[in-house]
């Protein structure tokens, strides 16, 4: 199968004025991401409507949802979970793992956390290998991965069986087996991206990964076995990338700006 380009004018802007935004996800109509410059939560409909769910004094911070419909944020080192209120209440404890900060967090339909740490200051320290971590329903914190080179997005398949990491220093997509009690197994090779850099990755209908690619500037679609399906060309650096719209467009986003691809469904 032969791999589609698609430049980034095919892309409509959502908005501007976003200073570094990461952690993309789409949930009750509206794209959700952090601004990590501005220091914000923010969810903005398909018109441009912005809200700003929750200013938080961190960097970097990421978040995902609890099968309940709380919001959980990886926060330095802790994870917090906001109550319908609007206050924040730790729900789990992470530095006794690493002192590093933590970057990115999903959650699987059962309620496991998974949050990864890159194990060195970034980006002035020397490198060191990172590690994965899972907060169970029940509360536990516990490492479940380690020599993870700079381990940055991160998925669940649908049927909470294999959790999937992008490295970005590996330049590959490692696949993990998940256990019930929330271990990790069977580790593999997902994904060689040959030169590829992998950030920020989503999960389609069919199974395939996008991830962005900042020193590429693009965002790619491939299959498990590393077949590129689709590359959409940016010009900037993208960081991270998520599924939705009510067609199931493609939400793109890179430095500065928050872009939808009306391209694919």
């Amino acid at each position: 199968m032969p791999t589609v380009e698609r430049a980034a004018p095919q892309a409509n802007i959502l908005i501007g004025d976003v200073v570094l935004g990461e952690s993309p996800r789409w949930r009750d109509n509206r794209l959700w991401f952090s601004d990590w410059g501005a220091r914000q939560l923010i969810a903005v409909d398909l018109e441009g409507r912005r809200e700003v769910i929750l200013r938080l004094p961190a960097f970097p911070f990421c978040f995902d949802w609890l099968p309940s419909g709380e919001l959980l944020i990886a926060n330095e080192r802790h994870i917090l979970r906001l109550k319908p209120d609007g206050a924040l209440s730790t729900y789990a404890e992470l530095g006794g793992l690493s002192d590093k900060a933590w970057n990115e967090i999903v959650v699987d339909g059962r309620g496991a956390a998974y949050v990864n740490n890159i194990g060195f200051d970034f980006p002035g320290g020397a490198f060191k290998p990172g590690i994965v971590a899972v907060v169970t329903p029940d509360g536990k914190t516990r490492q479940v991965a380690d020599g993870v080179a700079f381990p940055n997005g991160m998925a669940v398949t649908p049927d909470n069986a294999t959790l999937i990491v992008a490295e970005s220093y590996g330049k590959k997509l490692t696949a993990f087996d998940i256990s019930a009690d929330g271990g990790l197994s069977n580790r593999r090779v997902w994904a060689d991206l040959g030169d590829g850099v992998p950030d920020g990755i989503a999960l389609d209908a069919e199974g395939a990964v996008w991830y962005a690619d900042v020193p590429n500037k693009r965002c790619v679609r491939v299959r498990e076995g590393g077949e590129v399906l689709e590359t959409i060309i940016l010009d900037r650096g993208c960081f991270s990338c998520a599924l939705g719209g009510p067609d199931g467009p493609d939400a793109i986003h890179g430095r500065g700006r928050m872009a939808r691809d009306n391209g694919r469904s």
